[in-house]
């Protein structure tokens, strides 16, 4: 490396002009001893930039990232946040292995949204809680007829209670939002007709079309009874042949029996619960065709009553909350059987 400094030979006049009580010897010491250090200074300043080059970036400097293979040095350069939404959207999520939806619009779907991967993946369930929490506070609401296809039923009801106050309305509730925990373990994409979500309601003739437009895989709606005491035990409700205004069930006869049959296989299983003493001649089963949710109904459905309120053993069952775990797995347990065959 070549000297660009200052000409050495221009110290020559201040060392001449030092005073004489600095000594000659003065003069001739310091002067090849500055030549050494101006000689010196380049050569330590291009070993600090060598150093600094090899040891890396100082604690306070960002770090100096290099561009991964076909990256431009630019758009490593990002911010933190920018590095935050790179590795967000190249690290696949683990709820889902399908690829980055594309920039198009996505189609819009009856269905509801949700579901997961599970056995059930891909298949739609509507719970319907009977009656609701809120309905006693709007009689006028729940009363008002609505045609059922047959005939013309009240909105809602109340709904019944045990002896000591328990109402259907919240077993209902209680049980289906077990139920949908369940069924969304298995992948299955669950709706309910009303979450504790709605003052009163929904009539029968909406509930049923909350199931037709979720194009529903299968519908459960959940109950209990109000019968007279030391009658006892659950049953499921069928829809009927039903031909007539806007109700037509004979395509779902056949599948909400299957369903029906499932479903109360199940529900005795895992519950204990016997069949209904007092209705379906012992098989747990009665079809009926005054019922608006099922008339209405274009998917698979059924009704279960899953016990008696007004039977102390029974109302023993219904209000336990271990006891309604166990009436939530039974019924999604018949669901995942009907919906895999």
């Amino acid at each position: 490396m070549s000297y660009d400094g200052p000409d050495p030979d221009g110290f020559d006049d201040y060392y001449n002009n030092l005073p004489a009580n600095s000594g000659g010897t003065s003069r001739l010491n310091w002067r090849p001893m500055l030549i050494a250090f101006a000689a010196l200074v380049p050569t330590a300043l291009a070993a600090w930039l060598i150093w600094q080059v090899v040891s890396g970036p100082a604690e306070s400097e960002p770090p100096k990232v290099l561009p991964a293979p076909g990256q431009s040095s630019t758009s490593s350069a990002g911010s933190p946040s920018d590095a935050k939404e790179s590795s967000a959207s190249a690290s696949p999520s683990k709820s889902s292995a399908s690829p980055s939806p594309s920039k198009s619009a996505p189609k819009k779907s009856s269905k509801p949204a949700g579901g997961g991967s599970g056995p059930l993946a891909g298949k739609v369930v509507v719970i319907d809680p009977g009656h609701n929490p809120g309905n006693f506070r709007h009689p006028a609401d729940i009363n008002r007829s609505v045609n059922v296809g047959n005939g013309s039923k009240e909105c809602d009801t109340t709904g019944t209670s045990t002896n000591a106050g328990y109402t259907e309305a919240q077993f209902t509730l209680d049980v289906a939002r077990r139920m949908k925990v369940i069924l969304e373990q298995q992948g299955a994409t669950v709706q309910l007709t009303q979450n504790g979500d709605r003052a009163w309601g929904p009539c029968v003739d909406e509930r049923a079309r909350i199931g037709n437009n979720a194009k529903a895989d299968a519908v459960v709606s959940v109950h209990a009874d109000g019968s007279a005491a030391g009658n006892r035990g659950f049953h499921v409700i069928l829809p009927a042949s039903v031909h007539a205004g806007a109700a037509d069930t004979r395509p779902i006869v056949a599948s909400s029996r299957d369903l029906g049959e499932r479903v109360a296989g199940k529900f005795l299983q895992v519950t204990g619960q016997p069949p209904s003493n007092y209705i379906g001649g012992g098989t747990g089963l009665d079809t009926r065709s005054d019922l608006g949710g099922l008339n209405l109904s274009k998917v698979p459905k059924v009704f279960v009553e899953c016990g008696n309120m007004r039977d102390s053993q029974d109302a023993g069952r219904l209000t336990s909350g271990s006891w309604r775990q166990k009436a939530a797995q039974g019924l999604s347990e018949g669901i995942v059987s009907f919906l895999r065959g």
